[in-house]
């Protein structure tokens, strides 16, 4: 998270920045991993919004995420639309066009290419 948060504090007079919680990809009811255990990002799949915004919190929290949250509804309707799980990152432009899709993360996820595609859309840094 520190590239992407990097990038949010040097773009974010220019873009908008939003992560977009959907359904948690490593579930302590299905598919849990040691890198959740060690960042204490410890969830349960999520039935409700209201268990969806608690499990979001503590992601964010967790995770040190500066980034502003918006969060997928339990039908995951936005995961579906961009294909979201278990992780992506988007750039999209002011007409609502993807300028850039990683692959799946963690392992998808270049910041240097998220980087290239704000140098593209967005004025020079101040």
């Amino acid at each position: 998270m520190p590239a992407l948060n990097a990038l949010y504090n040097d773009y974010r007079d220019r873009a908008a920045f939003y992560i977009v919680y959907i359904q948690e990809a490593h579930p302590i009811d299905a598919w849990q991993v040691d890198a959740n255990l060690k960042d204490d990002v410890l969830v349960a799949s999520t039935a409700t919004k209201d268990d969806r915004v608690q499990a979001a919190g503590m992601c964010i929290r967790n995770l040190g995420i500066d980034l502003p949250a918006l969060i997928d509804e339990p039908d995951n309707r936005v995961e579906r639309a961009y294909t979201g799980w278990p992780d992506r990152l988007y750039v999209i432009d002011r007409d609502g066009k993807i300028d850039y899709k990683s692959a799946a993360g963690p392992f998808g996820f270049k910041p240097a290419e998220v980087e290239a595609a704000l140098k593209r859309l967005v004025p020079n840094p101040r």
